[in-house]
């Protein structure tokens, strides 16, 4: 059978294997999760302490998610972007971005975008798929292996700012975030880890019930609507007073602080009036604001703000003591923007 005819096992806890596997002991499906989540693995033949019989049944029954590098680029500041072929031939992206002793990671979550911002190159792609949730962690995994190798240090820190909306991928990502979390798995603290979104208001909501222990950013890059439905089509179903007041209410579930990311972009979100509307929204909950660089876009026509600019919309917002950093666009002479390479290495 073809791997479109199998299930991928990656999509299974241990509670629903265990019904495909009904005659096998406990301790059996729990090797097989150690192998999927600890190990380096690329088929069933790995899982080396399993009988032979069931290695096979599992390759008759499943199959493994597999990531392929496509391409590699380093940036002069030593981030370096990968480009990662999946089993249908589709193409994802992760990012390691080294800075003093730390690395971060930025992981994708679906395959290009449906919410089809317009300053975004992953935007411009368009939607094929979400990504499995072991899509999601062998992206980690495999990431976290070339850190090692690259940096000499494990990864400090992990966000889901890559390819995709993550909330459009809810289960999913939720479940992968669980394993990467999960001391059975990668172990990583979740204090560690910051999910991204535009700002689907229910899916916030539904993360502020599930209790979750990451952290949230969410993209807003305007606090007027009417710019914000130019930028991010999905304000027009999730405005800014739905946005907030489903932020304002994970603040009170968590007692997280939200990360608030803006993207500064010349002419169109980076006027003195712009940053007051931006300390209007930001009243209903503590946060911490990060000025984000504009990376341009072939083919889009926006451009990022000059230093001057930048550092004056930082000022009226420090004015009134909130937490704001300007985020420098890192891995300027490679395929930097969220998916370029990935639009790149298709064409190839």
């Amino acid at each position: 059978m073809t791997k479109q005819q199998l299930a991928d096992i990656t999509d299974f806890d241990e509670e629903s294997l265990k019904f495909e596997l009904p005659n096998e002991p406990k301790f059996r499906i729990s090797q097989i999760f150690k192998w999927l989540w600890q190990k380096d693995i690329t088929s069933f033949n790995d899982f080396t302490n399993i009988p032979k019989n069931l290695r096979d049944k599992l390759a008759n029954s499943f199959y493994l998610p597999t990531l392929d590098i496509v391409e590699q680029q380093t940036s002069k500041d030593k981030s370096v972007k990968i480009a990662f072929s999946l089993y249908d031939k589709a193409v994802v992206e992760a990012v390691l971005i080294p800075q003093h002793n730390r690395v971060t990671l930025c992981v994708s979550s679906q395959v290009g975008c449906n919410v089809g911002c317009s300053f975004c190159a992953t935007g411009q792609m368009g939607f094929s798929r979400n990504l499995s949730v072991g899509e999601i962690v062998f992206q980690v995994k495999k990431m976290q292996q070339l850190s090692t190798e690259i940096y000499d240090t494990h990864l400090s820190n992990i966000v889901f700012m890559g390819m995709g909306e993550p909330l459009l991928n809810y289960q999913n990502i939720l479940r992968a975030i669980e394993i990467i979390t999960d001391k059975d798995g990668m172990g990583i603290s979740p204090k560690r880890i910051t999910l991204s979104t535009v700002g689907i208001a229910p899916k916030i909501t539904d993360m502020a019930n599930h209790g979750v222990k990451f952290n949230l950013a969410v993209s807003l890059h305007s606090a007027d609507d009417l710019i914000r439905n130019q930028l991010i089509p999905a304000n027009k179903q999730y405005n800014l007073e739905k946005l907030q007041n489903a932020i304002a209410y994970f603040h009170r579930q968590t007692n997280n602080r939200i990360t608030i990311e803006y993207l500064l972009m010349k002419g169109v979100n980076d006027s003195l009036d712009d940053a007051k509307k931006l300390l209007q929204f930001c009243k209903a909950f503590p946060v911490k604001i990060n000025i984000i660089e504009y990376n341009p876009v072939d083919g889009l026509p926006y451009s990022k703000s000059d230093h001057e600019t930048m550092e004056n919309f930082k000022t009226i917002l420090t004015n009134h003591n909130l937490i704001v950093n300007i985020r420098r666009s890192k891995g300027k002479d490679i395929d930097a923007a969220c998916g370029q390479l990935a639009a790149k290495s298709l064409k190839r």
